[in-house]
């Protein structure tokens, strides 16, 4: 889209790309692994694009929902791996494109086409991206809720933008914006000699935040309306846990082929969803996903750090470790939507790189976006890190003008500073913490085996109760305040090719129903998708889980109590984790 006197966003005024192309046939030196599968076409560039940060203000109005006409009117959790005190480094600078190598469906299985996006010729000389001035803020709406009238437009912007594949350099082409997330999820990129990751880390978040903006923006310009707005899967609300009626309709532009066919049709999601279906009605389902949500947002993740993940500044190794809800409910919604039952990998959104081909990833990751504007209304201690080398990490887009930008985790932090916001939906998981209890008393420690026996644990392919003895006791209010009681879970190794989940409970032993989530004493849980994990050869991952649980002993009467008893249930995997120590620490929030 040409900029104009006359739009309400007015864009740079950069000449757009030509059509014409030439091709680099080059190939890359370092290893055969790194070699592109395609030739590689290099274009030339303007790009200087100045614009005035000027936005204006919008009121989100938060509703809470009654729990019973939550469920009446319907007819833990996270891998936060660690997450070691923050030390100064570098910042994780932007890519370097004239380098991106062959990407990686998993370990030894390359990704058949490159996921490398086009090179400026003046790659040396891209400029940090300057915010267009705007006279009003793009509302992304719940997508359940979307009228006829944005279905249409949301369509005809998608249909036009898999036009540009005639292309297949065009950046703004469809998978060539699908690729974005293939590169910088699946290996393409290597920084300071290590791979690129931005999954399992405090990068999760902006990256995805900035991938959205620009996606947004191409599909705006396509329909020449700078107002258009993507919508969002309300997941966390009732009303949206199913694909939403606009992306499941057959011969759209919005619908993709390879999805889970038996999710279809308004099946109610499992926001816990690993890979196996779960014989449990739907009314219970809803109940789980709304503690999750609430265990998720609230109880596990009262500081920064556990909520972003863990640090990961230049030089140190690439998925130090996820934060809350880039572990869940973000990655079960990929594995639940994903086609597993008829593709090898998941294909489409059960992979990192190919999930961007399937319309839904963009609807699902506006949700997931929105939970960290929703996270930082909770108040508390609950705000965006200052860590330096976190604020200054780099990302490289195309904007819609087919300008190439550097930009900053820094200018991301407010989304209305960059022009959109949400839509209000209430969120009834905010009055969703679990009350009903499993055990009416407390459990006999004293009959449990104590932590020092049982771990370390060669592999947890049943449920096992242990009690561990906590670093103080009958801590004061200030004391809660100035420090959070994390039960720390060392050396959890697993096998990253496979699925992964266990389940955490507090005050319980290995006889618990672990299919009813909606209990007191349910502290939360550890998952992993299949991924490739930097150059790892025998596939083992070692991380650090930690869960808060200052809240859990509160709402379980056992802040007095110098030990405490802990079960672990495996869901999948468990025959491959092994669990070298666990304590339990009190940590700066």
């Amino acid at each position: 889209m040409s900029s104009s006197s006359t739009t309400t966003l007015p864009l740079c005024t950069n000449k757009s790309l030509s059509s014409s192309f030439t091709t680099n046939n080059s190939s890359f030196l370092s290893k055969p692994s790194q070699l592109f599968l395609h030739g590689r076409r290099n274009q030339s560039f303007k790009v200087s694009c100045n614009a005035n940060n000027n936005v204006g203000e919008h009121d989100k109005n938060l509703d809470t929902v009654d729990r019973r006409n939550v469920l009446l009117g319907l007819g833990g959790l996270y891998g936060a791996a660690n997450l070691a005190p923050l030390a100064s480094a570098s910042p994780i600078p932007p890519p370097d494109l004239k380098s991106c190598g062959v990407a990686h469906v998993t370990e030894g299985v390359d990704v058949t086409y490159s996921c490398c996006p086009p090179v400026p010729d003046d790659i040396d000389s891209v400029p940090y991206y300057k915010f267009p001035p705007m006279t009003k803020l793009r509302i992304r709406p719940p997508a359940h809720a979307a009228d006829e009238e944005y279905v249409a437009k949301y369509q005809l912007a998608t249909s036009r933008m898999r036009e540009l594949d005639k292309d297949s350099f065009d950046p703004l082409g469809f998978k060539q914006q699908a690729n974005i997330h293939c590169a910088y999820c699946n290996g393409a990129y290597k920084v300071g000699g290590k791979e690129l990751q931005v999954h399992f880390s405090w990068l999760f978040f902006p990256f995805h935040r900035w991938y959205l903006y620009f996606y947004e923006r191409i599909l705006g310009s396509l329909i020449n309306d700078p107002t258009f707005a993507l919508p969002y899967w309300n997941w966390d609300h009732p009303k949206g846990m199913r694909i939403p009626p606009m992306f499941d309709r057959e011969g759209s532009s919005l619908y993709d082929d390879k999805r889970n066919q038996n999710h279809r049709n308004g099946t109610i999601i499992d926001l816990g969803h690993f890979g196996q279906e779960v014989d449990t009605p739907q009314l219970q389902i809803m109940t789980n996903n709304l503690t999750l949500m609430y265990r998720q947002m609230v109880t596990n993740a009262p500081c920064p750090s556990q909520f972003f993940g863990a640090a990961y500044p230049l030089g140190t190794e690439p998925s130090p470790g996820m934060g809350t809800i880039e572990n869940i409910p973000h990655t079960p919604v990929h594995i639940w939507t994903g086609d597993s039952p008829r593709q090898k990998n998941g294909e489409n959104m059960g992979n990192f790189y190919s999930a961007g081909l399937d319309p839904i990833f963009y609807c699902h990751h506006a949700n997931v976006d929105r939970m960290w504007d929703e996270w930082k209304l909770i108040g508390g201690k609950r705000r965006d890190l200052s860590n330096k080398d976190w604020l200054n990490s780099e990302f490289f887009f195309y904007d819609e003008n087919r300008n190439p930008y550097r930009v900053k985790v820094r200018d991301c932090l407010d989304s209305k500073k960059m022009g959109f916001s949400y839509a209000p939906m209430p969120t009834p998981w905010r009055n969703f913490k679990p009350i009903r209890k499993t055990t009416a008393g407390k459990v006999n420690t004293a009959s449990i085996a104590p932590v020092t026996k049982v771990f370390p644990l060669a592999k947890l392919d049943r449920a096992i109760s242990f009690s561990i003895t906590r670093p103080a006791s009958s801590r004061t209010t200030q004391e809660k305040n100035e420090q959070e009681e994390i039960l720390t879970f060392n050396k959890v190794a697993y096998d990253d090719t496979k699925y992964v989940r266990f389940d955490v409970f507090l005050n319980v032993d290995k006889t618990v129903n672990a299919d009813e989530l909606d209990k007191a004493e349910f502290a939360g849980s550890y998952t992993s998708l299949p991924h490739v994990h930097g150059n790892n050869t025998n596939h083992v991952t070692s991380v650090t889980f930690k869960l808060a649980i200052t809240e859990l002993l509160e709402d379980n009467g056992l802040e007095d109590e110098d030990t405490i008893a802990v079960t672990l249930v495996p869901k999948v995997g468990g025959e491959g984790v092994s669990i070298e120590s666990v304590e339990i620490k009190l940590e700066d929030c």
